[in-house]
């Protein structure tokens, strides 16, 4: 057991014995203009131009030539990037902030604040000037691109190549005041070449990792915060909302959203009578499953921040190893079966580090509202508080432990769940592992999880696992709907990657598994193939089959499954990604045994350097015992996005359900989406939806004698958001 210990903890520090890049940051007494000119102060700052290739030929010198410096101010750092290329060969188009699909020559500076080898700030420009930043977690494995912080920047194209000037002032950053060196990276995409050049070396098979950046060393200089640090956002809208025969309720409204850093390492996070008016409609979702579907968080207070209240070990590379959301901000202020939405009136969080520890703390509550339930009649959602608390401490230099509570409380009942998880890892695997136990009023039960991901230069191994009680209920505030289950299952193959020709990587991998479910009582079991192979040029494509025996509701058989993706992001003017798949299963929303299909596609294509064309289409075929086809169900979803200067964005869609066996469309959303960011996060926005939906016309007997189209909801508000920060 003792050797064990010592082998995990050599293989984990190892890497630290790697050559470290270092870059001195000097000191300059006067304040740099942002402006995409390099201005004289810039002679005396350290630089380099030690640029290395990780893709599209791995370790190859760079095609093209990359200088950066940097500089700082008692209140800010200062960074400079050169980048040389023909001026024909650079993608300049406009874009609106944190729009990550950027289509563009784009650098980004990174900076590892607390030297703690997992996490780190990235701030990205492309040649035109559009910006974006996120966090970088777990070594880098993670993104958080809910973040938003205040900082500056401009970039100028010429004849030689573009230019890109950021200034990062400290008090929108946290960090650790007793270093005397921060973690640093530098990254450029070239996309004319597929070219992505870093600062400091990695290894393919293991990608960007924080724990070997290179080191930023304060010269004479220590970063301090300065200042109140206080962001407030004054909110004013006005909304309106149909009633019926064209008539609308108007409702004007002021909300408040406060942030606050007392210090360098806390952040205090408060909203008040928000609304989410401006975020897009969710995606129609096709389910034929026992279980609920699942819907992707997008109100940007829940997701500024919550990098603290996630069970650690997501991996978003492979995808394969997700731990138990046993925080889902979505069940806050959720959608009610009448289509009304539970309002929120207040919020806050508050995260922040000490030391070795990570601590964070969240508070809601929801109004009372009145509804009607699924059979029509008068019901209310009770007024609601919930709560979050987290803490999580880093070891043996980049692994971790934590513990996370959720609650939420009514005046009937009380719901929660306690939950231990963490994380061992070092630069090409990582353990991750949880254990929780639920609470609802008296009653509770355990779950847990774990996921083993190993990436090494010529094989990779996936395994995981969970376990999850009966009576493990989290639905009030978790999205943990598989009560009664447990699964074990893993994957492992070879991967070949190649330094010249064509393809650039070939992965083939073989599983197997098993899967419980109580309301069956039986243990399904599976195969699994994967066959994934990746282009020089940036597109690729993989086959997933999977085959065993299955029961459902009394009904055993043999299933299969047949999946196919391929992705294509081979020009800077469009990407595109195909997928499709064939299987025979359960079909709980028909009750009865038969084969499954599905198809889709998405592109988007950069029609001008101002628009932006797309869109989805899926479509979803249901089987019937006899082998035909029972139904086809059609979803396209076109869309349009007009960004004229940077920041300031026009977006269309139209999401059309069109249902074969009807002839005839089943649902219509359309959607438009004004924003304009005037000054550093603060924004105008007009927002447009409603939704129609077909309903059936009933003769005086009850018979169906058709169906026709009607407006179901319709809301359109106006808000302006403006930031005064102190």
């Amino acid at each position: 057991m003792k050797k064990t210990l010592l082998l995990l903890l050599f293989t984990t520090l190892i890497y630290s014995a790697n050559e470290t890049k270092v870059l001195y940051l000097k000191k300059t007494p006067e304040k740099i203009k942002i402006d995409g000119i390099i201005d004289d102060a810039w002679s005396n700052a350290d630089s380099t131009s030690d640029f290395f290739q990780l893709q599209p030929y791995y370790g190859n010198l760079p095609d093209r030539k990359t200088t950066v410096k940097v500089l700082t101010t008692e209140e800010s750092l200062y960074c400079l990037m050169i980048c040389y290329d023909n001026r024909e060969n650079i993608q300049s188009i406009t874009g609106k902030q944190d729009d990550h699909s950027f289509g563009s020559d784009v650098v980004s500076i990174m900076l590892d604040t607390f030297g703690d080898n997992r996490t780190a700030y990235k701030f990205a420009v492309s040649a035109s000037g559009v910006r974006a930043d996120c966090r970088l977690l777990d070594d880098a494995r993670n993104r958080d691109y809910s973040w938003d912080g205040i900082w500056f920047s401009a970039a100028k194209v010429y004849d030689w190549g573009f230019v890109v000037e950021w200034e990062i002032p400290y008090k929108s950053l946290q960090y650790d005041e007793s270093l005397n060196e921060w973690g640093l990276d530098f990254d450029r995409w070239i996309p004319h070449l597929s070219e992505d050049l870093y600062w400091c070396k990695y290894e393919r098979n293991e990608g960007q990792r924080i724990s070997k950046f290179g080191k930023l060393v304060f010269q004479d200089f220590k970063p301090s915060v300065k200042g109140l640090n206080l962001e407030i956002y004054p909110v004013a809208l006005t909304k309106a909302s149909y009633l019926y025969s064209n008539k609308y309720k108007i409702e004007p409204t002021v909300g408040l959203d406060v942030f606050y850093n007392p210090s360098a390492k806390l952040t205090l996070q408060a909203t008040l009578n928000p609304d989410f008016a401006q975020i897009e409609a969710d995606p129609f979702a096709f389910n034929i499953s026992r279980y609920e579907t699942y819907y992707q968080e997008r109100r940007p207070f829940f997701t500024q921040g919550n990098e603290i209240f996630m069970p650690s070990g997501k991996d978003r590379n492979s995808g394969f190893y997700k731990p138990l959301e046993l925080f889902y901000s979505r069940r806050i202020g959720k959608k009610l079966p009448d289509g009304k939405e539970v309002p929120l009136t207040f919020g806050a969080k508050t995260f922040g580090r000490l030391g070795q520890w990570e601590y964070g703390g969240f508070i809601a509550r929801t109004a009372e509202t009145s509804y009607l339930d699924q059979n029509g009649n008068n019901a209310i959602e009770p007024t609601a508080y919930f709560a979050s608390g987290r803490i999580k401490k880093q070891m043996l230099d980049n692994s971790t432990l934590g513990i996370l509570f959720v609650g939420k409380k009514t005046t009937d009942s009380t719901y929660g769940v306690i939950d231990i998880d963490g994380a061992i890892r070092s630069t090409n695997w990582q353990l991750a592992y949880q254990l929780a136990r639920s609470i609802k009023n008296s009653e509770g039960d355990y779950a847990a999880s774990f996921g083993f991901t190993s990436f090494s230069k010529t094989w990779v191994t996936l395994i995981r696992g969970r376990l999850i009680g009966n009576n493990f209920d989290v639905s009030q505030i978790g999205f943990v709907p598989w009560k009664g289950t447990s699964e074990i299952g893993g994957i492992t193959g070879p991967i070949w990657f190649f330094d010249e020709g064509f393809i650039s990587q070939i992965l083939f991998m073989g599983g197997a598994g098993v899967n419980y479910e109580s309301v069956d009582n039986y243990t399904d079991r599976f195969g699994i193939l994967v066959f994934n192979m990746q282009f020089r040029n940036n597109w690729g494509y993989e086959f997933d089959f999977s085959f065993g025996k299955s029961k459902d509701l009394n009904v055993l058989y043999n299933s299969y499954e047949l999946d196919f993706s391929s992705w294509y992001n081979i020009s800077p003017k469009w990407d595109a990604d195909l997928y499709g798949g064939y299987s025979k299963t359960y079909n709980f929303s028909r009750d009865y045994l038969a084969f499954y299909s599905w198809a889709g596609a998405s592109v988007s294509w950069k029609a001008m350097d101002i628009l932006e064309l797309g869109s989805s289409y899926n479509m979803y075929i249901e089987g019937n015992p006899s082998g035909k086809i029972e139904d086809i169900t059609y979803n396209l979803r076109p869309y349009f996005s007009l960004t004229p200067i940077n920041d300031f964005n026009l977006r269309m869609y139209f999401d059309n359900v069109f249902v074969k066996s009807k002839d005839q469309n089943t649902q219509v959303i359309l959607g438009i989406l004004f924003s304009y960011q005037f000054l550093p996060k603060s924004w105008i926005y007009f927002a447009w939806n409603e939704i129609h939906t077909r309903q059936d016309i009933f003769d005086f007997s009850g018979n169906v004698v058709g169906s026709k189209f009607n407006l179901l909801d319709r809301a359109s508000v106006i808000k302006i958001k403006y930031l005064y920060f102190f």
